[in-house]
C-alpha cells in the first residue's frame, strides 16, 4: 500500500516555451495606441465593433473564409463566410433602420445559439444600437427586469419563447415597440410580432454601417448585485481593442485558427470571446447549438480540429467526472491551447488537461465590468496550477485594503489577502451602470476600479483568487443576485420572507439554497416546498432558481432590517459566524 507521504507530488509549475506565443514574448512593446493602429485606426476617429469584426474581412482576401460553423443539435452543419456574414448583418441592420431603430436604442435577443442570434448582435452594432443577449433559459421575471430597465425597443426571439415568457409581460414593457420572430412557427399569426425573415427579404444589402465613436455605447451586460435589481454594465465600441489584444495574448489566437468558445452569448464571455474577439482576429468560430454532452464535446474537439478552446470550470469538472475513458481513441494533434474562465479553476483540473488532453488548462480572470480578460496564464508563461495568472500587458493590478470611509491602501507584501483593484484606462472598462450613477461611482477609488474580489499575489507576481467580498452567488459561470431570487419567492402567496445563499458544489461551483419564512398559519410541507421550487423555475428559469429550499421560523437581520446572508451561509456550512454585532436580537434559524 502506498501512503500519502509516498504518493508522487505534482510540481508547482508547468514549464512553457516562450516560442509558443510570439505575440507575448518578453520585451515586446505594448500600448493601446499601438493596438488601435494595428486594427486600422480611422483617420476620422470613428470605430465600430461590427465593422472591425466583419466588414474589414469581407473586403479582403478573407471574404470566402468561414467565420462561423454552426453545429445543430440535429447533426446539421452550416458554414457562414465573412462575406456572407457581412451581407446578413447589413440586411438586419437595414431592417432595424426600417423599424426606426436609431443609434443608442436598445436591442435584446433571446434564443439558442443559432445563426440569427449572431446576426442580430452584429447587425445591431453596425447601426449604433446597443445590444444585449439574454440567456434562453431565463424565465419571465429576469427578462422583464432587464428589458424594462434598459427601455428595450426591439426583442428578437422565437415564437415559442415569446408565447411562454414574453407575451404575458408585454403590457409591462411599454418601450418594447417590436418583437421579431426568427422561426417559421407562428410567423405572421401571433399578435404584436413580426416575421424577421420577411423583413430581411425586403431589406437592401447595401452597407448599413452608421458612424460610431470610441465612447458610443455598444454592449449591455447585466450583472447581479447583492441588493436591488441586476446592474446593466455599459461597454463602448473601443472595447474591441481589448477583445483583439487579449485574444492574441491570453488565448494565443491567430487568423488561421479554429476556435471554440463554449459560452452562451447571454454570458459576457459568449459575447466578448464567442463573437467579437475571434472575428476581429479573423479566425473560424465553432458554435454548438446542442446541450452539453461529454461525448459530443470530445467528438467536436477532434472532428472540427479545434486549435484554441475556451470553456468554463463547470464543464471541465463534468468532463473529468465522465472519466478519462471518454477521450479514449480520440486524438487532438492540433489543439494548442485550452483556457478557462468563470470561477477559480482548481489545480487538479489544470493537470487533468495535461494528462488527458495533452495540454494544461490556462485559467484567467475578468468580470462583466472589465469587458475582457485582465489576468491570465498566457501561453508564453509558466503556469502555477490554481493561480489566475499575471496581469496582461496594458493592465495594472494591485492588492488593496479597502474599508468604507477610509482611504484605499495598496498592499505591497506578497501573499497578503486584499481586494483586487485595477488602474483605470483599459478600453473595455465599463462606462457606467445603466441609470445607476451612484452605484458606478462606488466601484472606484481615485484611479482604481475596486473589483469586489479578494485575492493574494505571490512573490512571482501571480494572483490567486480567495473569494467574493460580497454574497453574489456564482453557479456554473452565472452570477446570481440574492435579491432577484428572494423577490420571486416572495411573490408566492404563502411566503413572508426569503433569504438566499450559495452552497459549495463540486460541479457547479455553487448552488442556490433558499431559506423561506412562511406566512402565519401556513404549514411547511413537502408539497409546498416542491410548489415553491416549481414557481421559482417558472419565473426565473432553471439556471437561476434555487436547488434547495428550507423552511425556517425566522431569518437573521441587521438592526437596519437587512438580511444577514453571510450569517445564513456560515450556519449552513458550520463556519465561524464572525462579527454579529449588528444582528437584531431574538432571530435565529
Amino acid at each position: 500500500m502506498v501512503s500519502v507521504m509516498d504518493a508522487p507530488m505534482r510540481p508547482p509549475l508547468i514549464r512553457k516555451s516562450p516560442v509558443d506565443s510570439p505575440s507575448t514574448a518578453k520585451g515586446a512593446t505594448f500600448s493601446w495606441a499601438l493596438i488601435s493602429r494595428e486594427l486600422g485606426e480611422s483617420s476620422d476617429g470613428t470605430i465600430n465593433i461590427a465593422h472591425l469584426a466583419v466588414d474589414r474581412h469581407a473586403r479582403s482576401a478573407r471574404a470566402g473564409k468561414t467565420a462561423f460553423r454552426f453545429l445543430g443539435a440535429d447533426g446539421s452543419t452550416r458554414n457562414v463566410s465573412y462575406g456572407e456574414l457581412a451581407g446578413l448583418t447589413d440586411r438586419f441592420g437595414n431592417t432595424l433602420k426600417s423599424l426606426d431603430v436609431k443609434k443608442g436604442d436598445r436591442v435584446f435577443v433571446l434564443c439558442g445559439r443559432i445563426c440569427e442570434l449572431y446576426v442580430t448582435v452584429l447587425g445591431a452594432l453596425k447601426i449604433g444600437a446597443v445590444v444585449s443577449p439574454l440567456f434562453q433559459s431565463f424565465g419571465p421575471e429576469p427578462i422583464r427586469s432587464r428589458i424594462g430597465q434598459a427601455a428595450g425597443k426591439v426583442l428578437v426571439t422565437t415564437a415559442s419563447a415569446y408565447q411562454r415568457k414574453v407575451a404575458v409581460l408585454r403590457a409591462e414593457l411599454p418601450s418594447l415597440k417590436h418583437v421579431l420572430l426568427i422561426d417559421d412557427l407562428g410567423a405572421g399569426t401571433i399578435a404584436g410580432t413580426l416575421d424577421v425573415h420577411t423583413l430581411l427579404r425586403a431589406a437592401p444589402e447595401t452597407p448599413a454601417l452608421v458612424p460610431t465613436g470610441p465612447e458610443d455605447p455598444a454592449l449591455l451586460h447585466f450583472t447581479s448585485g447583492t441588493t436591488g435589481l441586476p446592474k446593466g454594465a455599459i461597454h463602448v465600441h473601443s472595447a474591441v481593442l481589448t477583445h483583439y489584444a487579449t485574444a492574441r495574448i491570453a488565448l494565443d489566437l491567430h487568423p488561421d485558427d479554429v476556435f471554440w468558445c463554449t459560452a452562451d452569448p447571454g454570458w459576457v464571455t459568449g459575447t466578448s470571446y464567442g463573437i467579437v474577439a475571434p472575428l476581429v482576429i479573423g479566425a473560424t468560430c465553432i458554435v454548438d447549438g446542442a446541450d452539453f454532452d461529454p461525448l459530443r464535446w470530445a467528438r467536436i474537439l477532434e472532428s472540427e480540429r479545434i486549435n484554441v478552446w475556451y470553456t468554463a470550470p463547470t464543464a471541465i469538472r463534468l468532463l473529468m467526472k465522465a472519466g478519462p475513458e471518454l477521450f479514449a481513441g480520440h486524438r487532438f494533434p492540433v489543439l494548442r491551447l485550452i483556457a478557462s474562465v468563470g470561477e477559480a479553476l482548481n489545480p487538479e483540473a489544470v493537470w487533468w488537461g495535461q494528462d488527458v488532453l495533452g495540454r494544461p488548462i490556462h485559467d484567467n480572470w475578468w468580470q462583466s465590468e472589465t469587458g475582457g480578460i485582465m489576468i491570465g496564464n498566457t501561453a508564453a508563461q509558466d503556469i502555477k496550477p490554481g493561480s489566475m495568472g499575471r496581469p496582461l500587458p496594458g493592465i495594472a493590478a494591485h492588492v488593496v485594503r479597502h474599508q468604507e470611509g477610509e482611504p484605499v491602501t495598496v498592499i505591497e507584501a506578497p501573499d497578503t489577502v486584499g481586494e483586487l483593484a485595477l488602474e483605470t484606462g483599459w478600453p473595455s472598462m465599463f462606462r457606467g451602470y445603466l441609470d445607476q450613477p451612484a452605484r458606478y461611482r462606488e466601484c472606484f477609488a481615485g484611479n482604481l476600479y475596486l473589483t469586489g474580489d479578494l485575492v493574494r499575489r505571490d512573490a512571482d507576481g501571480y494572483y490567486w483568487f480567495v473569494g467574493r467580498s460580497d454574497d453574489v452567488i456564482k453557479s456554473s459561470g452565472h452570477l446570481i443576485g440574492s435579491f432577484e431570487v428572494e423577490s420571486v419567492l416572495m411573490e408566492h402567496p404563502t411566503v413572508a420572507e426569503a433569504g438566499v445563499v450559495g452552497k459549495p458544489d463540486e460541479l457547479a461551483g455553487e448552488v442556490i439554497k433558499a431559506f423561506v419564512v412562511l406566512k402565519r398559519d401556513i404549514e411547511p410541507t413537502e408539497d409546498l416546498r416542491l410548489a415553491l421550487m416549481a414557481h421559482a423555475r417558472r419565473r426565473l428559469g432553471a439556471a437561476v432558481a434555487p436547488k434547495e429550499i428550507a423552511f425556517v421560523p425566522a431569518l437573521p437581520h441587521t438592526r437596519s432590517g437587512k438580511i444577514m446572508r453571510r450569517l445564513l451561509k456560515a450556519r449552513e456550512l458550520g463556519l465561524p459566524e464572525g462579527d454579529s454585532s449588528t444582528l437584531a436580537q431574538g432571530e435565529e434559524i
